[in-house]
């Protein structure tokens, strides 16, 4: 989780520097709970913290801990991100406590505190509760790719804690460069199956049948034009879209039952 309100950028290389908080709590020894990643040109503080407490701590710990993350963006938001890595460095106590800050070059904060996150923060798998799969699926934002034929959960990713989960959903990275900025080329993104109510203006998963193991899927803008008939509406135009300029667009061909929407996006995980 984030301590401000996401800015897109130009996603130059900028220096960085982040800590790993650390707990020790009785029967499980010393644990990685959460980093924290600090912009120092803008003094802007990057967190994410696990939320197994359950599994790490007895209930009056882990009702500490659920609250520590709060706590540490209320203090970045009234006292600055360095005042909070100053405060944290000399005030913790034993049981808690911040390791040395390490610089890191960072092109992305949103996107590279995930990856500090998942490289040094064990946690425990709550399938479709904290965590979702990550399919093997060469989707692409651009061209239909090839996709293996048989598609198993390389891994589970634990998401965001502001974003409720089911088990419907799951993570894919995409491809390519038509979709951006909405969808940067190599993000790992959340999609959910079975598109509810008109797909029109949503970004979907679709797969082309026809083309069996090959070049099969592509994430797009779903259009769809209506003509009124006597005997109600009648489709007249389906046409899956870029966001980005640069790249076409293209009309679904009559024949659009070798085409399925699999899947609506959701959001962009890193």
């Amino acid at each position: 989780m984030s301590s401000r309100v996401i800015r897109f950028s130009d996603y130059a290389p900028k220096p960085g520097e982040f800590s790993l908080l650390m707990c020790e709590l009785p029967g499980h020894g010393v644990q990685t709970i959460g980093v924290l990643l600090h912009d120092p040109e803008s003094d802007t503080l990057y967190l994410r913290l696990r939320r197994d407490w359950d599994a790490i701590a007895n209930d009056e710990d882990a009702e500490v801990m659920a609250e520590l993350e709060e706590s540490l963006i209320t203090w970045a938001h009234e006292l600055g991100a360095e005042a909070v890595f100053e405060k944290l460095e000399s005030e913790l106590s034993a049981s808690v406590r911040i390791t040395d800050r390490e610089a890191v070059t960072v092109r992305n904060f949103d996107k590279s505190l995930s990856e500090l996150y998942r490289q040094h923060v064990p946690s425990q798998v709550l399938r479709f509760r904290t965590h979702l799969p990550r399919y093997s699926l060469a989707v692409a934002a651009g061209p239909f790719l090839t996709n293996p034929e048989d598609i198993q959960a390389d891994e589970w990713i634990e998401a965001p804690s502001d974003l409720k989960l089911d088990d419907d959903m799951f993570i894919a990275r995409i491809q390519g460069h038509s979709m951006e900025p909405r969808i940067p080329d190599g993000s790992l993104c959340v999609f959910r199956r079975g598109v509810v109510g008109s797909r029109t203006g949503r970004l979907v998963l679709v797969r082309n049948s026809e083309l069996a193991d090959d070049n099969q899927y592509t994430v797009k803008r779903y259009r769809s034009e209506k003509a009124v008939t006597e005997e109600g509406f009648l489709q007249t135009r389906i046409r899956l879209e870029s966001l980005n300029p640069a790249y076409p667009s293209w009309d679904l061909d009559e024949n659009e039952d070798k085409y399925q929407v699999i899947a609506e996006f959701v959001r962009v995980l890193e």
